[in-house]
């Protein structure tokens, strides 16, 4: 069969409906997994996008025809998804989603039993190579298909994360995006004493406010303007597939994923103390002296799920954090999950006498440039040029370059897509930030 590979990511499957991506490639996906898994049960569930009811259809229909039995839990966040195949113990799970995509596209985010994603190398290539070959194998009996309601099971599962008693009756402004969100935050603040705000939460896969990609600035411009007028404790904002979960304190400020990661950190080790905690290596320095004053084990890696997760695992880590806004639970499967991230930060803000802002500047001491994007034809020409410009620096090449001066230290890495650099760079004073930022720049972009 026909297929544009190229659909294919690190991470996930991704591209342009109906061009790159559906109902004939869903069912030949469907059909592939589960001749190469073989499950005898999977889990299906989608997000809120035009196109995801017919391409779950087409997706569960392939997966029908290898043999296995498909429960279909509809509409659900993708976290939520991961805690149906932890939960009720299913073979493999798909989530159709391209989580904060414009509308145009669509996209499948798989995983195996207890919630472990499949690997590009390794599974997503052989399906790749079965539907390629037209290699199929249709099962005799078909499988059989039935639906579960599983959000009541999901926001209980998520609450078992906080002591809901000591929840304060904070203000809290969401923005849903109208994505997922905007299902499963009502379901939960039924348990919470705090007033919600919310704002776009009308599931619309046209995304009519905005794209529901909250790490992108103009994208959160409604909601802090919302949180002022609103005089809210503070605010957050999930993207479409309601996995990732971004937080801003009560001046609007947004606070990083290394930010959330440090609050989420000191909050489980209050009550798992000697713990270790993942970090990957562009988070902030005050991630892994928070996890250190607070009596635990910082470990860090480089970037991404397919890294994290097998490293929490071998180490028995209870918590990894990115800062991008993936957040990874052990007790959850080791899976991530906004929801439950934005929970324990609600009860560690409920235990503070602080507002979030005082909270988060008594750890954070440091200033950052942000992602910045450079396109480069040569990148690891450029990489060697980076490290061999600062000889006396302590570098360490395990992604990208990344370079400590001491008072300031930046990470350059390659984008898994495109021909582009990405710098993050964080310094002792604004004055150095900024000098810095440019002098690296200066040298990537020359």
């Amino acid at each position: 069969m026909q297929i544009d590979s190229s659909i294919f990511k690190a991470y996930d499957i991704r591209g342009l409906y109906p061009a790159q991506v559906n109902k004939d490639v869903y069912r030949a996906i469907g059909l592939a997994t589960g001749n190469l898994l073989s499950p005898k049960t999977a889990v299906v569930g989608r997000d809120m996008r035009i196109s995801s009811p017919e391409l779950a259809d087409a997706f569960i229909e392939g997966m029908l025809e290898s043999g296995a039995d498909v429960t279909d839990i509809g509409m659900v966040s993708t976290d939520a998804l991961y805690f149906a195949v932890g939960k009720y113990g299913f073979d493999c799970g798909a989530m159709v989603t391209a989580s904060h995509n414009p509308p145009k596209y669509n996209g499948l985010k798989m995983c195996k039993k207890d919630a472990v994603p499949l690997s590009a190398d390794k599974e997503m290539n052989r399906i790749l190579q079965i539907i390629q070959s037209d290699s199929f194998k249709r099962s005799p009996a078909k499988g059989k298909l039935s639906h579960q309601e599983i959000i009541p099971d999901f926001i209980k599962h998520a609450l078992g994360f906080i002591d809901v008693k000591t929840i304060k009756p904070f203000k809290i402004v969401i923005d849903a995006g109208n994505g997922m969100a905007g299902k499963l935050i009502p379901e939960l603040f039924k348990h919470l004493p705090c007033q919600l705000v919310p704002m776009y939460f009308e599931l619309d896969g046209n995304f009519p406010n905005h794209l529901a990609s909250p790490i992108e600035p103009e994208n959160i411009a409604d909601l802090q303007k919302r949180l002022i007028a609103e005089k809210a404790d503070f605010g957050a904002a999930f993207d479409g597939d309601a996995d990732r979960m971004f937080l801003l304190d009560e001046n609007a400020r947004p606070l990083g994923g290394d930010m959330v990661t440090a609050m989420v950190a000191r909050s489980l080790l209050a009550k798992n103390p000697g713990a270790s905690i993942i970090y990957n290596l562009i988070c902030s320095k005050a991630v892994p002296e928070v996890i250190k004053s607070s009596g635990g084990i910082p470990i860090r890696t480089r970037v991404g799920h397919a890294i994290i997760k097998p490293i929490m695992k071998e180490k028995n880590a209870i918590f990894g954090g990115e800062h991008s806004g993936h957040f990874y639970f052990r007790d959850n499967w080791f899976a991530d999950s906004g929801l439950i991230a934005f929970l324990v930060c609600l009860e560690l803000l409920s235990h503070s006498k602080s507002k979030l802002s005082q909270l988060v500047a008594s750890f954070d001491k440091y200033f950052r440039s942000g992602e910045i994007n450079s396109k480069v034809m040569d990148i690891p020409g450029k990489l060697k040029e980076l490290a061999s410009f600062y000889p006396n620096a302590k570098i360490d090449e395990s992604d990208g370059v990344t370079i400590d001066c001491g008072n300031f230290w930046f990470n350059v890495r390659p984008s898994n897509t495109e021909p582009l650099l990405r710098l993050n760079l964080e310094a002792d004073t604004p004055a150095l930030m900024k000098e810095k930022t440019e002098e690296v720049l200066k040298i990537i972009r020359r």
